[in-house]
């Protein structure tokens, strides 16, 4: 990916409005949504496609895999502690419909300001290494299972939910969202043992 972006991302709010496509946009490319938000923005990256499969674009066939694929490549490339993020040109190539997505960020626009009102500096340790490793692995871990769950959109919802807490914690430094991260997984994993459990 090249080089880009500008200062970091500091608030959900800023966050939604440098993704926004500009007007007379057809389509945006995942590179075009990257550059905006830089490439050292890791939390920033992740939260990206999370939040898009959190909003009604996740309708889209292949939506889940893609946005697997894209937050896969970018937390083992966080894990790995590298200083600039890259991802392959088949993930970079891949586009959305700026109609779509303006529709998916006005969705957001309201979650994104109760989350902007209520961050504060809490538990700033949970955000840090070596304590920020084991959200990235709860991410990892929840993103690899959406291409085999993409027909049940309920559980790829609640899981990219726990992805968007777990990236908004480490990018505002915020280690109650981290938590809420950590309760949101222990939920849907409570919620496919119960139906896994009654189906067999």
């Amino acid at each position: 990916m090249a080089a880009g972006g500008g200062a970091p991302v500091t608030s959900l709010g800023e966050l939604l409005a440098r993704i926004r496509p500009e007007p007379g946009d057809k389509t945006v490319s995942v590179q075009e949504i990257l550059e905006k938000i830089g490439d050292r923005s890791f939390p920033a990256a992740i939260l990206v496609p999370a939040l898009i499969l959190i909003s009604p674009v996740s309708g889209i066939p292949g939506t889940p895999t893609i946005g697997a694929l894209v937050i896969v490549t970018i937390t083992v490339q966080a894990l790995a502690r590298r200083d600039h993020l890259w991802l392959p040109g088949f993930l970079r190539r891949r586009r959305i419909g700026a109609e779509r997505l303006r529709q998916g960020l006005d969705f957001l626009k309201k979650p994104a300001a109760w989350v902007d009102r209520h961050s504060r500096n809490r538990w700033r340790m949970l955000s840090r290494f070596p304590f920020s490793t084991g959200a990235l692995v709860a991410i990892l871990l929840t993103a690899m299972t959406w291409p085999a769950l993409e027909l049940l959109p309920f559980f790829t919802s609640f899981g990219a939910t726990a992805v968007s807490l777990f990236a908004i914690g480490l990018m505002i430094r915020d280690g109650l969202y981290i938590i809420a991260g950590y309760v949101t997984v222990a939920g849907v994993l409570a919620v496919a043992t119960a139906i896994w459990q009654g189906v067999v």
